[in-house]
């Protein structure tokens, strides 16, 4: 189960990093041509959904890796889990079914890593 876990917190994190990242480092005018829905948000609710991505990415692997803090691993899963579930509410009020499933897909992967690390197989 260890593995399986550390295999979904890394896919995880690689995904929230460059989600993140794409967010925070993208001029606005390409990041609306690249992901439309941010035409209509403020600037900064879209820089700070990177900010929560990408942190939420460090915080699904350092805490294992160096042994400091290991229930951040759980938290940060925690996290990513809401986040995903806002962009599932978010992708849904304006009727884009369609880009709900790489929320809802996301988010359960978080909610697998957030079980996995308090209840099946914490860090130590």
């Amino acid at each position: 189960m260890t593995g399986l876990l550390w295999v979904t917190q890394g896919l995880l994190a690689l995904v929230f990093l460059l989600a993140g990242g794409f967010k925070l480092l993208t001029p606005s005018a390409q990041l609306v041509k690249r992901q439309p829905w941010t035409a209509n948000s403020s600037q900064h609710m879209v820089r700070g959904i990177g900010v929560a991505e990408a942190l939420g990415a460090l915080g699904l692997i350092l805490p294992g890796v160096t042994h400091i803090a290991p229930a951040l691993t759980g938290i940060a899963a925690l996290g990513l889990a809401l986040v995903m579930a806002s962009a599932l509410g978010f992708h849904l009020a304006r009727h884009e079914a369609p880009h709900a499933v790489v929320p809802v897909v996301l988010g359960l992967l978080a909610v697998f890593v957030l079980y996995g690390r308090f209840a099946l197989a914490p860090l130590s």
